[in-house]
């Protein structure tokens, strides 16, 4: 056990482990950033434009509705016919 091929058998494999993690982090690290490079754009209107957006009108219906339905779970929950 005390023999020199020994140790740099064990060095050896300890720098392959080491420099593997390594590219590893690196590599996810760079992932993250370019994850969180494209949610940036996204939400500063630099993203793309094929998915279209929700219509005003449509919009303010939905909110009406989830609005009324508030309204009446409120006045079930205060014990109010409507």
């Amino acid at each position: 056990m005390t023999d020199p091929s020994f140790y740099m058998t064990m060095a050896g494999t300890a720098l392959a482990g080491v420099a593997i993690l390594a590219y590893t982090t690196l590599t996810g690290w760079r992932g993250w950033l370019a994850l969180k490079q494209q949610e940036l754009q996204h939400q500063l209107g630099g993203g793309d434009r094929a998915a279209p957006a929700m219509p005003n009108a449509s919009a303010r219906i939905e909110i009406a509705d989830l609005k009324e339905r508030i309204r009446k779970l409120e006045a079930i929950a205060a014990g109010v016919d409507l």
